[in-house]
Order: C-alpha cells, then structure tokens, then sequence
C-alpha cells in the first residue's frame, strides 16, 4: 500500500484502471488505455492494476465492478467509475485536472 500512497501521491493525475485478465474484452480495453496514454502524454499517467494480483488493495478500495477506473491528484480520488469507457471520454476526464 506504500507504493500505491507514492503513486496517487503525484502532482499530476493518475488514472487507474482496475482490471481481471479473464475479463471479455481486455485486449480492446489495452488498446484505449494506450490511445489515452499516448493523448496525454507526460501530462498524466495511466495504470493499469490487476484486481487479483492486488487483491487486499482492490478490498481497501470497495472495487466491485470491472473494470473500474479512478483518478486521483495530489493523493485525492477526483472521479471514479465502473464499467466500459471510450477513449475520448478518458482523456477529455483526466484533462480537467491537468
């Protein structure tokens, strides 16, 4: 949890996007997150966390559905949503707190 409190810590935002890897769907889901990933540049960062592997980590933070995604600032939640978002919609999100 250490790192993870180092990591939402930053003063740029950080999108988080808790995944399974069984999940229908995830190449598609990669593909968005670098299309989000390559749109925003060094302006923010996209992280993608495997709700298994973290599993103590996901419990902490209630995450019930998948994928779930979260940005924080500044070591502060700003928006959280689960279910299926589009690219544009990712980056146009992340960009309000640029």
């Amino acid at each position: 949890m250490t790192k993870f409190g180092e990591l939402i810590g930053s003063e740029i935002p950080v999108l988080i996007d808790f995944y399974t890897e069984w999940e229908d769907g995830t190449d598609s889901l990669h593909s968005i997150l670098r299309d989000v990933a390559a749109a925003l540049g060094d302006s923010a960062k996209v992280i993608k966390i495997d709700i298994e592997k973290n599993e103590m980590l996901a419990n902490a933070l209630r995450i019930k559905g998948n994928p779930t995604f979260i940005i924080y600032k500044d070591g502060e939640m700003k928006w959280r949503q689960s279910g299926e978002q589009d690219a544009n919609s990712l980056i146009s999100l992340v960009q309000q707190y640029v």
